[in-house]
Parts: structure tokens; C-alpha cells; sequence
């Protein structure tokens, strides 16, 4: 569900709403309750919901998470072949 940013032209009171792509924006200000408020041009935020779309598809064995590993222990691509550089 998108995380939309407003911003009311009254007072300046700036807030963020999430809402259905569906749904009519936003339009009364809840900080000084005139029909000031505006949708702001942003980048998209959005909430995923559910266990284990991104972080475990596609990883199987001793695959580890991106999150979990640590930059010491991560090889690097040069090195390790992955560059194509001759140091192997």
C-alpha cells in the first residue's frame, strides 16, 4: 500500500498517509482543520507485507541473507574471480 506525502498550505503542517492508490486524497488538514492540504510529489513508499518474498526467494543451501552478512566475510569481485581481472 503507497505511502503518500501531504503538506497543508494554510499552516504548513506536513504529514504522510498511507492509502489505497484508489482512494480520494487527503484534503482537510488535521493540525488546523481547514481544506488546505496537498499531495506532495515524491518517491513512491510502500509497505510489503508477508514473510520471505525478497529476502529467501530464489536462496537455497548455505546462501546467506544480504542483511546478515558482514563486509569482512562477503567475498569481494575482484579477487575472487568475479572481475575477470587475471589475480585469482
Amino acid at each position: 500500500m503507497p505511502i503518500y506525502e501531504y503538506a497543508c498550505k494554510a499552516c504548513g503542517h506536513q504529514m504522510e498517509a498511507m492509502q489505497k492508490m484508489s482512494d480520494a486524497p487527503l484534503s482537510e488538514c488535521p493540525a488546523c482543520g481547514k481544506p488546505e492540504l496537498e499531495k506532495l510529489i515524491s518517491a513512491a513508499g510502500f509497505r510489503l507485507k508477508g514473510g520471505g518474498w525478497y529476502e529467501t526467494d530464489f536462496k537455497s543451501g548455505a546462501k546467506k541473507n544480504v542483511a546478515e552478512s558482514s563486509p569482512s566475510s562477503a567475498p569481494s569481485a575482484c579477487g575472487g574471480g568475479g572481475c575477470g581481472c587475471a589475480a585469482k
